[in-house]
């Protein structure tokens, strides 16, 4: 299903599904224990070889970085419409939105 949504779904339904990826618990909220759970993960499977070589930190960096664009109200978590506006109004992130429109 996540593949067909990143396939064929219009940008909201890729967005709900990138969110619903970090929200572990379901909650509705993602929390950076949850993002740096995820991040870690990405990490490890890009593995120790990668140019350049990343720092250790790297994934709790990506975090605050993501935290300090997206919590809008700085409440210590990203909602939902927190993370689709921010998106929305980020050019990478929509056009990585459409990397795989035609793929198939």
């Amino acid at each position: 299903m996540g593949l067909s949504i990143l396939l064929r779904g219009t940008v909201q339904e890729k967005l709900n599904w990138a969110f619903n990826l970090y929200d572990i618990n379901k909650d509705g909220y993602i929390t950076k224990e949850e993002m740096l759970d995820i991040m870690k993960a990405i990490y490890d499977m890009m593995g120790k070889c990668t140019y350049p070589v990343l720092r250790e930190d790297a994934p709790r960096q990506h975090v605050e970085t993501f935290f300090q664009k997206m919590d809008k109200n700085k409440d210590g978590v990203v909602t939902i419409d927190e993370f689709i506006e921010s998106c929305q109004k980020d050019e990478n992130i929509m056009r990585s939105m459409q990397l795989f429109e035609n793929v198939i």
